[in-house]
């Protein structure tokens, strides 16, 4: 009798085991599977994040420096001799050591030149070929000349001697003359291979196939492919179902991700982050697939099944143990997981934080500790955010930065299907010393608290910023004389009388008179040294936030604000006087004057279009009268100002 109800028992309780370990494992196998995915999805954009910011520096310099000689006057002078010199051995040596140098200089594969009068192609090596047209080897010049884009990237063998025709990554510049006509294109080559090696590591360290296609789908650069082999990417992944998709997404500053279902013969699905790139016209895709997963979570349910039969033949009693030390083993083994994780995206960033959006508060120790470090322990998130804003952020980026991560604009985003956020300021931790930092925030829903959660990664971004800044300055900005170049002062006026449509204005053109006479009397430098002194002389007058640009050879613009016409007849008097002066240098002199057409904002224009156009009439008025004054535009001209 106590033998079968003994045996009654222990089938009961063996039913019983079995049923609850049963819903255990299940239970345990979705809640990791769930986890796995989510883990998925974050190392697969932090990878795609991580190789795009690689690509952007590494190839940022490149395309600096290929700009740097297309705007080269040296350069320029040079391509202009080719007509009569090009068959020098002095010219083609001097054209080589130039190219020579920049190869050198900055440790690059390849610097070419090619003349568009004579379609020679020059290297480091010297004079290497022609390209006549026709030659399909010949398309990638005569397409690049043909287009709208002042510079484009592509990938091609480089044939010059000893390159070993390695496939390279070619950027293509135009160099254009003082008429805007193209003359040449100046470039450099970087192979390939640093390319492939960075997306090798990035696969090998977070176990994901990474590559970069073009606009149709073919792999350019890959760890098994270069764009010199065809090889379309949609059809190797079997994946032709989201090629649209894919190729549809052109917006650079965000990721797109998708789950794809496996192909026919597996159960596995792949997470896919894209990435469009419009330096390159080119698309990143980082995809991580979930075999692995699969196959480690199925050996893990088939250990805790056998588990469960041990358990269930040894003894009853230790069920509890034998349950804690399964639950014990998985949870160690998701904090390996996490602890990898933040290894890897702390190597990136220099603090990451979490935050609870929906609770208005902080979701992590760490992030709790911070708020204690600035002053604001157990307060809400909103109330954090504006006392770090207003502690540590410079004034004009205050604004900004609360209204971007402010909960409202949160939760808006994300309802609106973007889970990224990016605010880039400047922010001091001294109170005095500023520097460039940039958050990066990934927003999503947790279903574990039912709440909205953000991840933001901090990265000081100073140095590269303020490469970025300098390299804009130098572009807006000409290089003898230090005035705005005609685009940027065209850009500048227009911005700013975008952004105070109702704030009164003066327009100036200045012509330098009889500026030909000087160069003819004393040469082109002592006729570069006038247009300094005599941009000097207009700088002297102005205050930091007028705009003082130089849109021709002895043709520059002031822009200013201004009270009333009054006060810009007064500014154009002094600035009369002012150039009315004697220009010497290296004992040479010349009588120095200036011409001056004045046009006022908004009343004659609204943009620089019509302010330059009203400008030059009245200034055509100043020389026809007699140079050295200046002339106030009205709409007969029949009240022209005195000379001065």
């Amino acid at each position: 009798m106590k033998n079968n109800i003994l045996f009654k028992t222990n089938v009961l309780v063996s039913v019983i085991l079995v049923i609850g370990f049963t819903l255990i494992a299940v239970l345990g196998y979705r809640a990791n599977y769930n986890a796995y995915l989510v883990k998925t999805e974050q190392v697969a954009s932090l990878a795609n994040e991580g190789i795009y910011y690689q690509l952007s520096t590494l190839l940022t310099k490149p395309v600096n420096i290929s700009q740097t000689m297309a705007h080269d006057s040296l350069l320029a002078e040079l391509l202009a001799e080719e007509g009569r010199r090009g068959q020098e051995p002095a010219y083609q040596e001097r054209l080589r050591h130039y190219l020579e140098t920049y190869k050198e200089k900055y440790k690059y594969d390849s610097v070419f030149l090619v003349s568009s009068a004579s379609t020679n192609y020059y290297n480091f090596n010297g004079l290497d070929r022609r390209l006549p047209q026709g030659d399909p080897e010949n398309d990638w010049y005569y397409n690049f000349v043909n287009s709208a884009e002042e510079y484009s990237l592509n990938v091609d063998n480089d044939e010059v001697v000893g390159a070993d025709n390695k496939i390279t990554l070619f950027v293509n510049c135009k160099i254009k003359n003082t008429a805007g006509q193209i003359i040449g294109v100046v470039g450099v080559g970087v192979n390939i291979d640093s390319l492939k090696d960075l997306l090798r590591q990035y696969e090998e360290k977070y176990k994901v196939d990474a590559c970069l296609i073009d606009e149709h789908g073919l792999i350019q650069v890959s760890s098994m492919y270069n764009g010199h082999t065809e090889a379309d990417w949609f059809k190797i992944n079997d994946s032709e179902r989201v090629r649209q998709s894919v190729l549809e997404w052109k917006n650079g500053k965000s990721n797109w991700d998708i789950w794809m279902p496996g192909n026919l013969q597996s159960s596995e699905k792949s997470y896919l982050v894209v990435r469009y790139i419009p330096d390159l016209s080119w698309y990143l895709l980082v995809k991580q697939d979930t075999g692995a997963m699969v196959a480690e979570l199925n050996e893990k349910l088939w250990q805790t099944a056998g588990l469960i039969a041990v358990v269930i033949l040894i003894i009853i009693l230790i069920i509890t143990s034998v349950i804690k030390k399964f639950n014990t083993k998985m949870t160690r083994l998701l904090e390996e997981r996490q602890a990898l994780f933040k290894e890897a995206t702390e190597k990136i960033y220099d603090n990451i934080y979490e935050l609870n959006i929906t609770k208005n508060c902080a979701a992590s120790k760490k992030t709790e500790l911070y708020f204690e470090a600035m002053g604001a322990k157990d307060c809400p998130y909103e109330e954090f955010l504006r006392a770090v804003a207003s502690k540590q952020l410079k004034q004009e980026f205050r604004e900004g930065y609360v209204r971007t991560f402010t909960r409202e604009n949160v939760l808006h985003q994300l309802a609106m299907g973007n889970n990224y956020l990016q605010y880039e300021f400047m922010i001091t931790e001294n109170g005095s010393d500023y520097f460039w930092m940039r958050i990066d925030a990934y927003i999503f829903y947790s279903p574990a608290d039912a709440s909205v959660h953000m991840f933001t990664y901090r990265k000081n971004i100073d140095e590269e910023k303020r490469k970025e800044l300098e390299n804009l300055r130098k572009a807006a900005t000409d290089s003898m004389t230090g005035a705005y170049t005609r685009e940027a002062t065209e850009q500048n006026i227009n911005w700013l009388l975008a952004a105070n449509p109702n704030g009164s204005y003066c327009f100036f053109i200045i012509d330098i008179d009889n500026f030909k006479q000087a160069n003819d009397l004393y040469g082109h430098i002592f006729g570069d040294s006038c247009i300094k002194q005599f941009v000097q002389l207009l700088k002297s007058d102005c205050r930091e936030q007028d705009v003082v640009g130089r849109i021709g050879g002895d043709e520059f613009v002031v822009f200013s604000s201004i009270s009333d016409a009054e006060s810009a007849e007064r500014k154009a008097e002094r600035l009369c006087r002012k150039l009315n002066t004697v220009c010497e240098d290296s004992g040479n002199c010349w009588q120095m004057a200036g011409s001056i057409g004045i046009a006022l904002a908004p009343q004659d224009g609204t943009n620089f279009k019509e302010l330059y156009a009203k400008a030059d009439k009245a200034l055509y008025v100043t020389k026809k009268r007699g140079k050295n004054g200046y002339t106030l535009y009205q709409e007969d001209m029949c009240g022209n100002k005195r000379q001065i």
